[in-house]
């Protein structure tokens, strides 16, 4: 009785000695446990979506003429007026290393060379031959705030001027359409008169563009000059293309002042349509 009590003793010290060994130490006086820090949730910055070659957009003539911005892109089976031939990417960091906005000066010269460039290619057309059509490259940017999260794209689509203020309805797909008769320059009057009103061929109109005449210089000449030398090729035009080489009719534009400074060094012979 004695060893089995002995035994118990004995078993109750390892038990004590075991649990004494896994136990928390007791806290000091002052040893307050730290509170659970919340970690930080950073939300990464929203550039928007990235335009894409080949997207529709409904845009009115006004939407037409703004530069910053992005509207939403509908189904090129639907109703609209430009389509995105080409998406580039902003060079907007200065050579001092500064960043540049997307709508700066030197921004819109990037846009303007690129879409300018590439729209004859996309038509099919040489830039001579785009001369006397009334398809045009309008460009656009994203807006300052996505631009500061990381957007640097721009966008070049095609349009058709049918009539002033008026864009023309695109087919699904705009690529090597530039031979399109639709798109061709005509207008409702004789250059000169209060009528005149430039639109494409596919709407009503009474003259057509033929050729046009390259004006050399620095400088917009007088008219009596331009008319000088742009009347032997526009008579040479017409007559080419009258039923009676003997009989038919002309006329010619000049650049204003205003086209001018805009890039335009020439000008354009038509005949009644």
């Amino acid at each position: 009785m004695t060893a089995l009590l002995r035994s118990a003793a004995a078993a109750c010290a390892l038990l004590v000695t075991l649990t004494a060994c896994t136990a928390s130490p007791s806290p000091e006086p002052g040893d307050e446990p730290s509170p659970s820090s919340t970690p930080t949730v950073t939300v990464p910055p929203d550039p928007g979506p990235t335009p894409a070659v080949g997207e529709c957009h409904d845009l009115t003539f006004g939407q037409a003429l703004a530069v910053v911005g992005r509207t939403s892109s509908v189904a090129c089976r639907k109703d609209h007026t430009a389509q995105t031939y080409f998406v580039g990417r902003l060079d907007l960091t200065t050579k001092s290393g500064s960043t540049r906005r997307v709508d700066s000066q030197a921004a819109q010269r990037q846009m303007r060379r690129a879409c300018t460039r590439r729209l004859p290619r996309h038509l099919a057309r040489t830039p001579l031959q785009m001369r006397l059509n009334m398809a045009q490259a309008v460009w656009f940017t994203p807006t300052p705030e996505h631009a500061a999260d990381g957007a640097d794209w721009f966008r070049c689509d095609v349009v058709v001027v049918a009539a002033p203020r008026t864009l023309l309805l695109l087919p699904r797909w705009t690529k090597n359409w530039g031979e399109a008769p639709a798109i061709a320059m005509c207008a409702t009057a004789a250059p000169g008169t209060r009528a005149f009103k430039r639109v494409t061929c596919g709407s009503k109109h009474t003259w057509r563009a033929t050729t046009t005449v390259d004006i050399p210089g620095e400088r917009l000449p007088k008219a009596a000059a331009i008319a000088e030398r742009m009347d032997p090729a526009c008579r040479d035009a017409a007559r080419s293309q009258a039923d009676d080489p003997l009989e038919f009719t002309w006329s010619q534009e000049s650049p204003t002042a205003e086209q001018w400074d805009a890039g335009q060094r020439y000008g354009i012979c038509w005949v009644p349509a």
